[in-house]
């Protein structure tokens, strides 16, 4: 079996049995699939919901702005009326593409810090300390400037560190800035400390994103071991009893399934993985039975613990420096398009943050709770609510530790229907004051005096936002998700975790679950690069449980990648 990334014939597979079959293809699914097809001997079945990554706006990284509300490659979900928000439905835009997520989201490759993994292990998730993932970081990375002992080189996931090519000064100001306020500057955010300011890694070469469909399945896609199925919706899991023996799905109108010898695993996302076990009876038995589904597993976890970075923008006006207001008037656009489409390089191949700082919003802290995207651009809308761009700059901060927790449901017992999301954003007073906190010292930073002689008004909140209650209002109405939806298939041993520490399906066998759903508390940054290093951890788990032969990654001897691997990677490098 050839893979094909395109609906192709109509066929049946009733009457093929693969090894793994693989649910989603977005970061983990990829990366997923990447990994377990290296083994010859296994056959594997990659669905994905949504179409191929060809949309050309992928591939731009500033694109990433067009895509937010494009239902042809996002499931554009939106939570229910946030009663903390003044009953506001925040958006939730997910990939619904080959990549996932990772080809509409920032680019940004964050990992997260040690005490974060530190503590999955400490609640009972053997083989999760930062000491036991980090050579699986190691593994699906590879570090453009070189390995060190903190970054791998060879594996599929590009990385570049450093300053972007064209980037604006106002970048650097604002890093100056943030050190000003008592903040070290950090060369790595994925090194030994978080904390600081600095340039933000990102997944781009030549001015092109990388996705994990670009790097993952672009390194694996040709394996004869290995078939992928866009346009392919899963509808439900099947069983015999208690055990997974395949899935049902549709795809072009026709309702097929597929069956395995092995495992079934879900790498759907924080939202379609607890759809889909809910959809085929494993949940919280009570409501399943409302809807009519036949209980498999009473497992009450099941949607529940969901966690999310809640952000809001501090914009201010700027002068005398140049901002992507500048960048963007007619002749400059011109000048930036010719310089992407010539060179690869100008304003579009930014990513939606250049550099950024991680900071405590109380001293009393260990650690940084605090993120700052920075981007040295501002917006406002026009008559017809599109935002149009004006001289300014936005550094929009979240809290990274929030202790309010959320679910995703169904609603009905329809594949189609979308679930319901309740975020509960600020429904725990302590996320509340350190939101405040933090606004406080994004403002910090921007009285600091690295930026005084270019500083304008504060468009956001403004001058007349003042007290911790104005502060909080100001929140409530304008902060947003910073799309780091992570934790409803809860990985642990009490009474809801939903998977085991080897990612297994509480009450069923066969079926595990591979993304940031399994996360138990939600890591300190981006979720994509830990999305992946948890595909990579269940590859290994998958493979050493059939019995198989498995090379654990011990630092940089774990990227022993095959020659296709490294042409691709040798040609991307040449040619973007």
């Amino acid at each position: 079996m050839r893979a094909s990334r395109g609906p192709g014939k109509n066929m049946s597979n009733t009457t093929v049995k693969y090894d793994y079959i693989i649910v989603g293809a977005g970061s983990a699914g990829c990366a997923l699939a990447y990994r377990l097809s290296r083994e010859a001997s296994r056959k594997v079945l990659l669905l994905e919901a949504g179409g191929k990554d060809s949309f050309p706006m992928i591939h731009i990284p500033l694109g990433f702005a067009f895509m937010m509300k494009n239902p042809k490659i996002n499931w554009c979900y939106e939570t229910e009326p946030e009663p903390n928000m003044h009953h506001r439905k925040i958006s939730w835009p997910r990939g619904k593409v080959l990549g996932g997520t990772s080809c509409i989201n920032g680019m940004v490759y964050i990992r997260g810090q040690k005490e974060d993994y530190d503590a999955w292990a400490e609640a009972g998730n053997d083989g999760w300390s930062y000491d036991e993932v980090l050579p699986y970081f190691k593994r699906s990375e590879h570090k453009a400037e070189g390995p060190n002992a903190f970054h791998g080189y060879g594996g599929p996931l590009w990385v570049e560190g450093g300053a972007v090519e064209d980037k604006l000064e106002l970048a650097d100001v604002f890093v100056q800035a943030a050190v000003q306020t008592g903040l070290p500057f950090n060369e790595d955010f994925n090194g030994a400390s978080q904390e600081g300011a600095g340039d933000y890694q990102h997944n781009i070469c030549k001015g092109k994103r990388q996705s994990a469909a670009r790097t993952f399945l672009k390194a694996c896609e040709k394996r004869p071991n290995l078939t992928i199925l866009t346009g392919a919706l899963t509808e439900k899991i099947l069983f015999e009893d208690q055990q997974a023996v395949g899935v049902q799905y549709s795809r072009n109108g026709v309702t097929d399934r597929a069956f395995t010898s092995g495992e079934v695993i879900l790498s759907s996302g924080v939202i379609n993985s607890p759809q889909l076990l809910e959809l085929s009876g494993i949940g919280q038995r009570q409501r399943l039975e409302d809807l009519g589904i036949d209980v498999l597993a009473d497992l009450p976890g099941v949607g529940e613990n969901l966690q999310d970075h809640l952000t809001i923008n501090i914009q201010q006006g700027i002068n005398g420096i140049r901002t992507f207001y500048e960048e963007t008037r007619p002749l400059a656009l011109v000048k930036n398009l010719l310089k992407y489409f010539t060179k690869g390089n100008g304003l579009l191949a930014h990513p939606a943050a250049q550099v950024g700082v991680f900071f405590r919003s109380n001293e009393s802290l260990k650690t940084p709770d605090a993120q700052i995207h920075f981007a040295p651009a501002a917006s406002e809308p026009d008559k017809n609510g599109n935002l149009k761009a004006k001289p300014g700059t936005t550094a929009t901060v979240c809290h990274l530790n929030p202790k309010s927790r959320g679910s995703v449901h169904i609603t009905s017992s329809q594949p189609g229907d979308y679930p319901s999301i309740k975020a509960n954003y600020l429904d725990a007073e302590y996320d509340q004051s350190a939101m405040i906190a933090a606004v406080r010292k994004v403002r910090e930073i921007f009285q600091a005096p690295a930026l005084n002689k270019h500083l304008g008004k504060e468009f956001l909140p403004g001058d007349q936002v003042q007290s911790d209650d104005e502060i909080l209002s100001y929140i409530r109405s304008d902060a947003e998700s910073v799309y780091h939806p992570v934790g409803t298939c809860k990985m642990g041993i009490d009474s809801d975790a939903v998977v085991d520490s080897r990612l297994r399906v509480h009450g069923v066998q066969g079926l595990r679950v591979a993304d940031a759903s399994i996360m138990p508390s939600i890591t300190s940054g981006n979720t994509h690069a830990p999305s992946v290093m948890i595909a990579e951890r269940c590859a290994d788990m998958l493979l050493q449980d059939a019995g198989l032969k498995v090379v654990l990654p011990e630092g940089l001897e774990a990227n022993e990648d095959n020659t296709q691997t490294k042409a691709r990677l040798k040609a991307v490098a040449t040619n973007g």
